[in-house]
């Protein structure tokens, strides 16, 4: 069989890669099936990078989500993880993200510029003592 390299020229590297992840998980009940000519991505993928500033008094997120409209974000948080989810023509985010420290969920701020993300929250203040009588 004579195969032209300019058609999918990494077709090869990425059957090779499949192989040897299927062998090396052959003792696990689950078959990794790599398709690589998907349209929709989910999950965070290598075009979407997020940081987290920790400072004493606030917690700041920051995700770029590219192609993604202002009116399909979906933020939740329960005071220890935020969810980011996320919608787009082309991509489907859907992360969750353990904090630094707790977080008091109900101060917190988002805003959306130019496809950044930008999450603040106040940190949590620490549990009062209760005294035994």
């Amino acid at each position: 069989m004579r195969r032209d390299d300019r058609d999918e020229p990494f077709d090869d590297l990425f059957r090779e890669i499949e192989r040897m992840m299927n062998e090396m998980m052959s003792g696990a009940d689950t078959n990794v099936d790599f398709d690589s000519s998907s349209s929709v991505e989910t999950g965070f993928g290598m075009d979407t990078h997020i940081d987290i500033h920790e400072t004493d008094d606030e917690i700041r997120v920051v995700a770029d989500l590219p192609g993604v409209a202002k009116d399909h974000i979906d933020l939740e948080c329960d005071g220890t993880t935020l969810t980011i989810s996320a919608g787009g023509e082309h991509h489907q985010y859907d992360e969750r993200l353990s904090l630094p420290q707790r977080v008091n969920e109900h101060t917190a701020s988002a805003t959306f510029n130019n496809g950044v993300l930008e999450v603040v929250f106040e940190s949590a203040e620490e549990s009062s003592d209760i005294s035994l009588e």
